[in-house]
């Protein structure tokens, strides 16, 4: 490449600097790419019925492996989730909380005030519950039209 002119000089600067980036991402995925090679080429080939059956915590597996999970198993990760994450936030700002002053302090509760709000929301809307009553579903009845089942003693909340 031709040596840049004075007025390019920060152009120059900016090409080299993301040129130093590329250069160490594409040594990193060769890198990665090297160790699954090698890793494949010195890697024992011997497969045998239980070697390659579906492996469940030490029991028989029963059935097939394609199961399909009730939502509510990702919709409690997904609340775990987002709720862990907000409260990492509050790590930091304890340990600097005495020279934050007053407006930290109210930004901070407004912060726990709207991790509360949500908390209730996920709370009232029922994913908290791990036993949720069978949704009734409104059957269409020909010349009557939707009509929902009456509940029974069991579905009746006190």
């Amino acid at each position: 490449m031709p040596a840049p002119e004075a007025g390019d000089l920060g152009l120059w600067r900016m090409l080299t600097d993301f040129g130093r980036v590329l250069i160490f991402l594409i040594l990193g995925a060769v890198f990665v790419a090297g160790g699954l090679i090698f890793a494949w080429l010195l890697r024992p080939n011997r497969p045998y019925p239980s070697k390659v059956a579906t492996y469940e915590c030490g029991e028989v597996p029963v059935g097939d492996t394609r199961v399909r999970f009730n939502v509510r198993f990702y919709v409690v990760a997904l609340i775990f989730l987002i709720f862990d994450v907000e409260v990492v936030f509050l790590f930091p700002w304890a340990t600097v909380y005495r020279n934050l002053g007053w407006f930290a302090f109210i930004e901070m509760l407004v912060f726990l005030g709207i991790l509360l709000v949500g908390y209730a929301y996920v709370w009232r809307k029922g994913d908290l519950d791990w036993d949720k009553p069978a949704p009734r579903i409104p059957r269409y009845e020909p010349g009557v039209g939707v009509r929902e089942t009456p509940l029974t003693e069991d579905e009746v909340v006190v």
